[in-house]
């Protein structure tokens, strides 16, 4: 009814899935004033930089402000 499974060359990959561990990992230390103000003040600057990298950004991608004359150069005036 059930096969036995292949021999692997690593016993402890065939048993990975059987294995469970009985040892809990110490709880999370919760942050300080500090650390969370920090936090909130890199959060604040990164998404300030990307606020105005926009600003002045989408200004310059707008073709609203095309030279009303064609650029050439002045030897091919005198033509």
């Amino acid at each position: 009814m059930f096969r036995r499974r292949e021999p692997v060359p690593f016993a402890f990959v065939a048993e990975a899935d059987r294995f469970r561990s009985n040892v809990t990992p110490p709880p999370r230390e919760s942050l300080s004033k500090t650390q969370i103000a920090a936090r909130s003040l890199i959060g604040l600057t990164v998404v300030a930089g990307l606020v105005g990298s926009l600003l002045f950004g989408i200004p310059a991608l707008q073709p609203s402000h095309a030279p009303a004359k064609s650029q050439q150069s002045e030897a091919s005036e005198g033509r």
